[in-house]
Formats: C-alpha cells, structure tokens, sequence
C-alpha cells in the first residue's frame, strides 16, 4: 500500500520522482505528490488527486520543479477521504505561498502506514498551538516531528528518535528540514523501505522497482531504525541515536524484468512466466536429483522432530497453504493448520510446542503474517519462511527462509509468486515424507522427477490459452459464478474464485463441492456458471454428481479435468484439460486456466487488469 520515492544528488530530483511513482503504481493508489527542495530555497509542494499522470500534467513531467533533493509519495486513503487536501506531502505549517506552491515550514514528509494513536498525538499537538489542515494522520505525525525539533533544539536525530518512542503503528517516514538542505531523513517500523546509493546519488523507496534502474545494491533499513541520506551516502542510527553499519544486498533480477515485454498487461506477462518461477524455484533446492535444504539451515534432524505444522498466511498464500495442507498430510502423516495470520495473531489458541510455523508471503512484509511470525518466535516455536524478496523484513526474522525465485510480480493479482510458492510447499512436502520415513526412496525419486516435470507442462496448459479467451468473453456479464471441488480440487477453486472476483468484479465463491447441498444450491438460477475442478481421481464422480445436481436447476458448466477425461464432455457444458501429473501437484496446473479465464474476463469488460479497484500488491498495514 502506498508508494514512497526520494532522491538527492545531482540531477533534476522531480523526474525521478515520477519515474519511481510510476513502477509503484501497482502498490495502488488514490493520489499523489512531490515536494523537492533547490538548496536553502523554500520546498515546493505539488499534490495531484487521481492517477499519477495528473501530477505529472501539473509539473510538466517534473521540469517545473527545479532542485535536486526531493520526496514522492502515492497515496491510499486511510484516514481521510481521497482528496489534494489529504494526499501528501504534509508540512508542519499551514500555509502555501499563493501560487508557488512553496511552503513556509520546517518539515516536510511522506509517510506510508497507519499511526494508531493519531487522535492523542492530535489533541496534544492542538494544546501546544498547532493546527490541522487535513484528516490524515500523516499530517500529525509530520507536526510532532516539528514540534520535538523546536522544543529540543537538538536537531533531526533527536526529534527523529523521540517521535518514533512516541508513535504507536507502522511507517515508513520520509522527512525535509529546511535546516538541512540536499538532506532526506527516513524513518522505518513494520512498513517496506529500500535505499540504494549509485554515482555519488541516493535514492530511496518502499520497492525495488522504483529504484531499479539506478542501482541494484541496496539497504534494507531494519525495524526501529532511521537514517540520513546525503548524495551518495547514507548514515543508520538506532533509536538511541547511535550510529550502525549496514552492508548492501545485491538484487538479483533487472529492470526488464519489471517490464511487460511486449505483454498487454503485467499480469498475463506473469502468467507466462510461471513454468521459469517454478523451474527457478526447484532448481533451487534440487541437487542431483535429491533435495537439499542446506541454504535453508534446516536439517533431517529438524524435519523429523516436528509434531504439528500450522500454514500462516493472507490471500493466495493461504491458498497455497490450504493445497499445500493435502499433500503434507497425505505424504508425511503430520497434522497440519492452515490459519489466515489476521485470526492467528488475535487468537488465544494452544500451540503445540514442538510445532514448526511456516509463513508464506510474496513480500516478505504482509503486515498480519509479520505480526503472526512474530507471536510464533514470541511462544518459542521453531519458524520457517517462504517469501520471494530477500532482505524483506519475513526473511529476516524467521529462524528458516525458502525464497521462491518468482523475479518481480507487478500485478496485484498474484500468479506466479501463487505457483512458486506452491512448489516451494511440494520440496517441503516430499523431504519431510523422506526423512520421515513415509516414502521409499523409489517414490521419493518418482515425486521429484514429477516435479522437475511440472514447468514443461505448464507451457503446454498456456498453449491452449485461446479457448479460454473464447469461453471468457461468453461469460463477461456474469453476475455470479461458483467454484466447486474436493480436496486439493478445493484449495484450487478457492485461488480461482478470488482470480476471477480481484479483478473482474463479478461475484464468485468456492465451495467444497460435498457443501451445496447444506444450503449453496438454493442460489443456483438458470444460466448461472458453476466451474469444477476435477483432478482427483478418487474424488472424479462424486464432484461430477454435485455439478450435475446443479445442472438440472438450470446451471451451466464448465470442467476442468486431466487428459483422459474426455468423458466429463458428455456431462458439462465446457472442458478445459490438463495433462496428468502426480495428483498431489496437479493444482499447478489446473490453476493456470483459471487465471486466464478470470484475466479474459476482466479484459472483455475493460477493467484495469494490473490495478484492481480498492486493492494494492503488498497489504503492510491492517
């Protein structure tokens, strides 16, 4: 949520600015801003409600704003409605020089997350003589920054370190003194924020993107830390001030991998890249035929002394968990939890001591799924994460990291990070029924050469794309759809119900096929699609009498079966395959045809694919 830039150094600071707005559009947005500073001269401030290009028309692309220190922000309303009023950048003063835009003030900032005790701060900050122009918390948080700068007097580390002890939530904080001129001050607690240095310049941001095409060495700046960033250096302090040393992480993918190679949209870019995000991903942990967990630090020993396993996880990643929970339970005999981390942080469940916790998230800084992380490593249970961005702030605080090697995921519909991490979850699944003895070395060397398989068939599902196109634009007004299926048929409907809704903004839900009968069946209407998955083939006919209970109430169906099916033509309306793969990671592929049905149909109504209404790619605040 939100998109944070800054950047101080030689060059003209506002078409940076922009340029880095511009790769964080996907984070999601209702507004944007610049406030970019010439030396000692006064910040100018420009605010634009809508999308970026507004901004970019009101500052003729950034040539208007000249100065070489600048900050950038999009904004997602939380508190506050969308307005100019409301987006930022915030000053600590109140008025603007009547058409400049130059602000008589002493900070100026951008902030990314929600401050929890804004109103106390506010009522404090009103008995102290200031004033509030808009409804943010933001704007509180830049005031009391000001005003522990003036009543001190001891400068940005000390008014820096006393807000921080101050504020109760998340930020990422950007901040201009009109002391400290070519100066940028940042600020970090639980909210994403990057600083990369390059050619005597520094740039800062809340993802890779932005900053990507300058340097591809960066600082991840820890919890509870802050710094100042001068052209080309950037000094971090710890909240008692101190000075700290950082070292750089070097990222591995490249700007055109943030591109859409000739793609209409990001999201059917990545669609396309999923077989090389899981051939990556294996190829990873599988050495010579055998997976090794090496990297990860986690030895057989490890694996073979865990009794529970509980899956945390938000959005797709907990669909991963819920597919990944058959196949762990079905091949290592270990009981396992799927928990949505909003309801596992919140909830006073007993916990097995001897459990392992995996997290999963594509950016290592889902806000609830830290906070679950966290309550894990607090009761002293052992923690593993999956996550695909190293350095993120999952990666470094759970006690095992699997990283996914998915490359950057610009669309807010998750597709291939989605099947990353389903492959991730397969290794674990397989090496866990070895070690445990669950499998015979015979199976274990069948599941990984049926896994090394998976990429191949993958491409051969996206070959097939046009049909789905065909049946897409057919059901483009759809006002409901439903997703049935059993078992691992289940977890997949689940993942393409929320590919369709995301992003096409019709109704879908996924049931257990096994449940329409407790009351679901009751919506079915003459016309309306039912989609079902039907992988499993012990669970094939039972799925297929569920849909054709609907059928006969006027249902229209669609199929999406293995090769060899070919009998389901007989009994549903539509059939889409996929070719036979070890049950337990078909929904590897069966998932692709149900991105694709929900990406045509977004695109047959005109719907912004990569940018969903109300929905951002990283959720970093609750």
């Amino acid at each position: 949520m939100c998109g944070i830039v800054g950047f101080t150094g030689k060059q003209q600071a506002a078409p940076i600015l922009l340029d880095g707005l511009s790769k964080l559009e996907y984070r999601g947005y209702d507004s944007a801003g610049l406030a970019v500073r010439d030396g000692k001269a006064l910040a100018q401030v420009v605010k634009a409600k809508g999308r970026l290009n507004n901004l970019a028309e009101k500052t003729d692309g950034g040539k208007t704003l000249k100065g070489t220190c600048g900050i950038g922000h999009t904004r997602w309303a939380t508190h506050g409605e969308p307005s100019q009023v409301n987006a930022h950048p915030h000053v600590s003063g109140n008025c603007l020089r009547s058409g400049s835009g130059e602000v008589e003030s002493e900070v100026v900032g951008v902030h990314n997350g929600i401050i929890e005790n804004y109103t106390e701060l506010k009522e404090k900050l009103l008995k102290h003589g200031y004033t509030f122009y808009s409804q943010t918390d933001t704007e509180v948080v830049i005031k009391l920054v000001d005003y522990y700068y003036k009543k001190y007097n001891l400068g940005p580390i000390d008014a820096i370190a006393k807000t921080m002890v101050r504020v109760r939530g998340s930020y990422a904080l950007e901040l201009m003194f009109r002391d400290y001129p070519g100066e940028i001050w940042v600020a970090r607690k639980d909210s994403p924020m990057i600083i990369g240095i390059a050619d005597g310049e520094t740039y800062v941001a809340s993802d890779v993107p932005a900053i990507l095409k300058y340097t591809r060495n960066v600082y991840y700046i820890g919890n509870l830390e802050f710094a100042k960033l001068t052209p080309g250096e950037a000094h971090f302090y710890n909240l008692d001030g101190d000075e700290i040393e950082k070292q750089t992480t070097e990222i591995k993918w490249d700007a055109e991998a943030a591109e859409k190679a000739g793609f209409e949209h990001f999201m059917m870019k990545e669609i396309h890249e999923q077989p090389k995000a899981v051939r990556d991903t294996l190829n990873s942990v599988v050495k010579d035929g055998r997976i090794d967990f090496k990297e990860m630090q986690i030895s057989d020993e490890d694996l073979n002394k865990y009794e529970q396993i509980y899956i945390v996880a938000c959005g797709s990643a907990w669909h991963v968990g819920m597919a990944a929970q058959y196949v762990l339970e079905d091949l290592t005999d270990i009981p396992v939890r799927v928990e949505l981390a909003s309801e596992f942080r919140y909830r006073k469940m007993p916990l097995n001591q001897k459990a392992l916790v995996i997290v999963v998230s594509q950016s290592g800084e889902t806000a609830d799924t830290l906070a679950a992380l966290r309550l894990a490593k607090e009761k002293k249970l052992a923690t593993l994460a999956i996550v695909n961005v190293v350095g993120s702030s999952i990666a470094r605080e759970a006690d095992h990291v699997l990283y996914t090697l998915a490359g950057p995921e610009i669309s807010v519909a998750t597709t291939k990070a989605y099947s990353a991490q389903l492959a991730a979850m397969y290794c674990l699944a397989v090496q866990f029924a070895r070690v445990r003895e669950k499998i015979t070395e015979e199976q274990y060397s069948f599941y990984i050469s049926e896994l090394l398989s998976i990429p191949e068939k993958m491409e051969k599902v996206l070959e097939d794309k046009e049909r789905i196109q065909w049946f897409a634009a057919k059901y483009a007004n759809a006002h409901d759809v439903f997703f049935v299926g059993r078992g691992i048929d289940y977890a997949i409907s689940l993942e393409g119900s929320l590919k369709l809704k995301e992003i096409s903004y019709i109704h879908s839900e996924a049931y257990a096929a096994g449940e329409l009968k407790h009351g679901t069946i009751s919506l079915i209407e003459q016309g309306m699609l039912v989609i079902g998955v039907l992988t499993q083939d012990e669970l094939y006919e039972k799925t297929i009498s569920n849909m054709l209970e609907c059928k006969s109430r006027g249902a229209y169906l669609m199929g999406l079966t293995t090769y060899g099916h070919y009998e389901v033509e007989d009994q549903v309306n539509f059939a889409v395959y996929v070719p036979k793969v070890d049950e337990h990671f078909v929904g590897s592929l069966a998932v692709i045809p149900l991105q694709l049905l929900g990406y045509y149909v977004s695109v047959a109504k005109g719907l912004d694919v990569d940018k969903p209404r109300n929905l951002a790619k990283s959720v970093t605040v609750e």
